[in-house]
């Protein structure tokens, strides 16, 4: 009778902890320059674009004129385009699609296994970039690795001791890494 309760209970448990897992909100991809997205908007032929983001973050769309795309989320990009076309076409439905995510890449560099440019199709921390590119080689000074990130154009370099992650201390320097980011193993 013990272990029938204990397994009501792991089950009851293992069903709230899923249950609130799916209610936590999504964060919403970010288009990236560099992405290419498929624009379309129903029953207009002449409205079908395959489309790449340029380095300014912009987009050209017939009708609509430039867009910013970049660092927009899908669905804000789409309700921008149908506002604009709402002067030409009565009740535009327009779709957006990202066929390939360009932009969102990060680099690994320095005394790694395999130093290169990797495709971040999810949120990937300092921890999993350095494991895409094969893990630090012999000797990398693996307490003095470095992200570099430009922000407002500003270059920023972050400390990141991988000593401390393998103690299972200070965390929450494994940050997840934006496109562009540049991991610096020395």
């Amino acid at each position: 009778m013990r272990t029938f309760q204990i397994l009501i209970a792991l089950l009851l448990l293992s069903t709230s902890l899923h249950a609130s897992a799916s209610e936590l909100p999504e964060q919403a991809y970010q288009i990236q320059p560099g992405d290419i997205l498929n624009i379309s908007v129903w029953k207009e032929e002449g409205l079908q674009r395959e489309l790449v983001v340029r380095p300014d973050g912009m987009i050209s769309f017939p009708l609509v004129g430039e867009i910013k795309a970049a660092n927009t989320p899908v669905n804000t990009l789409r309700e921008t385009i149908e506002s604009r076309l709402e002067k030409y076409i009565p009740d535009p439905v327009v779709s957006v699609d990202i066929s390939q995510l360009q932009g969102n890449i990060v680099y690994v560099i320095g005394k790694v296994n395999r130093p290169g440019v990797f495709p971040a199709t999810r949120n990937v921390d300092v921890v999993q970039a350095l494991s895409m590119a094969g893990g630090m080689g012999t000797y990398a000074a693996a307490n003095k690795i470095r992200i570099l990130r430009r922000e407002a154009g500003e270059l920023r370099s972050i400390p990141f001791e991988y000593g401390d992650i393998e103690k299972g201390q200070n965390l929450e320097q494994n940050i997840i890494l934006q496109p562009g980011d540049v991991v610096v193993v020395p």
